[in-house]
């Protein structure tokens, strides 16, 4: 880890400019302690939602538990009511958390239909409230991680940014979307650089970074003081390392999967663990050759001795374009 850190979130040192996104159902304490050892340089959890947090869910402490080689550690959480968002966060607080998150970039219809995640960007007003009442709360940063608008027809980014920063916010991730194109369409990178010139806390961009050169080009594009990563990190947590997958070698692919699925299955156990792998497995092996019948046979495995073996029978080489 480099002596000097690459910019502050409030007090915290943040050494690096590449972040795993959170990732409902992916950046679970395994995959995310994972990427922090390629370089990634925050974890978030998986969002959560308030009311779980309050009622007591009975997973909330799994989608909540982390390692402390994982910290700085983000809690994310998502609601549309000020009032329980502030309770949840309080209620978090003993977790010790290094960062508090609030989701604004949730496209799913059963969240921000209900006007949480991006269904908050229709209300700035509620925005300012919540980030004032919370920053006024705790005593460790918020951030917030937004889209761009609603719609084509309602972009907000700047006002929202302004607002988050104006009452108390510490960082703000971009995912230069709206809630309308969901992961459709290409991402506006332009407007991830609106937000960044109109405020002065630290920036994120977040979106179609594929490539250990998008993420370059990402920040000379936008000026972001790092760069948020999603779908282009499952498959391929050497993105964190500067590596691009078709620089990763079957050894250490074959070495990664393996680890990747142990610690899934000294997480969940070991049958629920396997079958939670199964999706990164999908996109660990995507680039070879795998016929049909070599895939089902794979992710079928009913033990990690079984994937193991046919692992290995496979002899894994890259699919010939």
């Amino acid at each position: 880890m480099p002596s000097e850190p690459s910019f502050h979130i409030g007090p915290i040192p943040i050494h690096g400019r590449t972040i795993l996104s959170p990732m409902d159902g992916f950046s679970d304490q395994p995959f995310r302690s994972l990427a922090r050892r390629l370089g990634s340089a925050i974890s978030y959890t998986e969002f959560v939602n308030a009311l779980d947090v309050l009622n007591g869910h009975p997973h909330l402490e799994r989608r909540l538990a982390f390692l402390k080689t994982e910290r700085p550690v983000t809690f994310q959480l998502f609601d549309d009511d000020p009032g329980r968002l502030l309770q949840a966060a309080l209620k978090l607080r003993p977790f010790e958390p290094d960062i508090i998150d609030i989701n604004m970039g949730c496209s799913v219809r059963c969240v921000s239909g209900r006007g949480a995640g991006a269904g908050l960007l229709r209300e700035p007003a509620k925005i300012a409230q919540i980030f004032h009442s919370l920053t006024h709360a705790l005593d460790l940063p918020i951030t917030g991680k937004i889209r761009i608008g609603w719609d084509e027809d309602s972009l907000n980014h700047v006002d929202v940014a302004r607002i988050i920063e104006d009452n108390g916010g510490a960082a703000i991730a971009v995912h230069g979307r709206t809630k309308a194109q969901a992961y459709r369409g290409q991402a506006n990178w332009d407007a991830i650089a609106e937000v960044k010139a109109a405020v002065s806390i630290p920036v994120f961009g977040n979106g179609d970074v594929r490539l250990v050169a998008d993420i370059g080009r990402m920040r000379e594009h936008t000026g972001c003081d790092a760069v948020m990563i999603a779908r282009g990190a499952i498959g391929n947590p050497w993105i964190f390392a500067g590596l691009d997958r078709h620089e990763v070698t079957e050894p250490q692919v074959r070495a990664m999967v393996l680890d990747h699925l142990q610690a899934m299955q000294a997480f969940y156990g070991a049958e629920l663990g396997l079958v939670l792998f199964r999706k990164h497995a999908a996109r660990y092996i995507s680039p070879y050759g795998l016929d049909t019948a070599q895939r089902e046979q794979l992710l079928t495995s009913e033990t990690a001795e079984d994937f193991t073996r046919i692992l290995d029978q496979l002899a894994l080489q890259p699919a010939v374009a």
